[in-house]
């Protein structure tokens, strides 16, 4: 759950924020990372004030005077020297994800741990068992729906990324089957999504759904995280039965959050990134923390890489928020601004809203977007009034907050996928 600290909101991730300061991303207050050794969002600019009083000392004669300008010069090169480095570093990471898009960044992200993820894919598709010939159908109907696999992705990279901390290369069997188990849940929230959502299509595919009926796409997401609880039972490590039994409770709470609050006007930023880590963040969270339990990590080595895993995640929610705005129904799959249609109010509108906006207040609490005319007038608020570059700030916020907890990690391939994966996130809004 959310706290207030000093009047600061934060969010569930361990390390996201503390009461040392805050910042403004997107016309909202948030509060500001908690120091991580030393972050190279940071400037470095010890050494430059050295350099910048030697050659003014060598070139003066009134020393006070030089003391001025020395502070002064000393603090625009401090600013230089932090715009150079925060600007170097957003070349060098768009350069990654812009040449090229989709499949092929995946596949580059993949590449480090292409052998473990064909491990992890062959066990998904054996792991039902024959019991209920129609549930399994449905099963490897869902496993064959051309899913990207991004979750159980991650939690190999931090995996390996993790074991290489200790000097080690491989992974454990206890990982492979981490990560099986990451898609097996995941899988069986989105059989239960679609029946809730009443979705015909997923991932361009017929839903267990469509395709069953409800009854037997409930039975197979209850199937499948039966399964799963089979598996991570069998893992015979408390911590990681306790964070990855907690996930299945917080996509409960995320769907009751959103159905309670449907055309709430008064829905906070804080509220708002309390359901999107339950939804979203919540099992990439416990999974990128089990990865780190299982290669016999430190205390706060784990609670990094918990927030890592929270902080794409949340990244990873808004950025799909914000496309239910930005994209066609072609590219979408569904009509676009049904979200807000619906009365999921996401980050663009509650933004706007929070800033006072009282003809967006109108629509969504008195119309309830049945008029004529009024999803479209919405949607045009939200736009005229910089809902979707206000949310575009809070997703590259939570992406370099997530960037910043792969400190800790050696340099290695591993490390410049997971690297990549926020890089990926975020560029699907640009």
């Amino acid at each position: 759950m959310s706290r207030t600290t000093s009047g600061i909101p934060t969010t569930r991730c361990c390390g996201v924020a503390s009461s040392t300061g805050s910042s403004r991303v997107g016309g909202l207050r948030v509060a500001a990372a908690r120091p991580l050794r030393r972050s190279r969002f940071s400037p470095r600019s010890g050494a430059y004030l050295r350099d910048n009083k030697a050659d003014l000392a060598e070139g003066g004669d009134d020393e006070g005077v030089v003391k001025r300008v020395n502070g002064e010069a000393g603090k625009a090169a401090a600013k230089a020297e932090l715009a150079r480095q925060e600007l170097e570093s957003f070349l060098q990471r768009q350069s990654l994800a812009a040449s090229s898009t989709g499949k092929d960044v995946l596949s580059r992200i993949q590449s480090p741990v292409a052998a473990e993820m064909q491990e992890q894919t062959d066990g998904l598709r054996n792991i039902v068992g024959e019991r209920h010939p129609l549930l399994s159908a449905a099963s490897e109907h869902l496993f064959q729906a051309g899913g990207k696999r991004v979750r159980p992705l991650i939690a190999v990279l931090v995996a390996k990324a993790t074991r290489k901390l200790y000097g080690l290369d491989d992974v454990t069997s206890e990982h492979i089957r981490l990560a099986m188990i990451t898609e097996m849940i995941h899988t069986a929230s989105l059989v239960h999504d679609d029946v809730l959502d009443d979705c015909e299509l997923r991932r361009g595919n017929s839903t267990v759904h469509s395709l069953y009926g409800t009854r037997v796409a409930v039975l197979a997401g209850d199937f499948l995280f039966a399964q799963s609880s089979w598996f991570l039972a069998n893992l015979n490590n408390l911590e990681v039965i306790k964070l990855i039994s907690q996930v299945i409770a917080d996509f409960a709470d995320g769907e009751i959050a959103q159905a309670s609050s449907l055309f709430d006007v008064d829905m906070t930023v804080d509220k708002y990134l309390d359901k999107s880590f339950y939804k979203t963040a919540s099992l990439i969270a416990a999974s990128c923390r089990s990865a780190a339990v299982f290669s016999d990590c430190t205390e706060g080595e784990k609670s990094l890489m918990y927030d890592y895993g929270c902080n794409l995640g949340l990244a990873f929610q808004i950025v799909d928020d914000i496309l239910d705005f930005t994209q066609t129904e072609e590219e979408l799959g569904k009509p676009q601004g049904q979200d807000l249609a619906s009365g999921n109010i996401t980050a663009p509108a509650i933004l706007v809203l929070n800033d006072g906006n009282e003809r967006l207040r109108h629509l969504l609490k008195e119309d309830r977007l049945r008029s004529e005319g009024s999803l479209q007038e919405a949607m045009r608020l939200v736009f005229e009034n910089d809902g979707i570059e206000k949310a575009k700030d809070l997703a590259r916020h939570h992406g370099n907050l997530a960037l910043q907890s792969l400190e800790v990690l050696p340099e290695c391939e591993e490390k410049g996928s997971l690297k990549l994966m926020v890089e990926y996130v975020l560029e699907r809004i640009n």
